[in-house]
């Protein structure tokens, strides 16, 4: 999954800080935004949301958006760096 304004899936952009699994299906997220005033903050969780719940096997999905730590670009992967030119 994509954020809406880069082009760059949202894990390689070190948005997802947590997934925890457990046995009866359910599925947890914590995951955060590139800034508090980012204008997908309504809209992306409950798309991860959405797309988490569509894997075979995951009874439900809950998405909590996190502020600690704060995101910064050391938490994206080389792959993400590559694909916006930020190295």
């Amino acid at each position: 999954m994509h954020d809406p304004e880069i082009p760059v899936n949202i894990y390689e952009l070190g948005l997802i800080y947590a997934i925890d699994l457990y046995d009866d299906g359910r599925v947890h997220v914590d995951m955060t935004l590139t800034a508090p005033n980012c204008p997908s903050a309504q809209e992306l969780p409950a798309q991860v949301k959405e797309e988490v719940e569509r894997v075979p096997g995951v009874t439900s999905a809950d998405v909590d958006v996190v502020w600690d730590p704060p995101w910064d670009m050391s938490r994206m992967s080389d792959e993400a760096r590559l694909a916006l030119n930020m190295f």
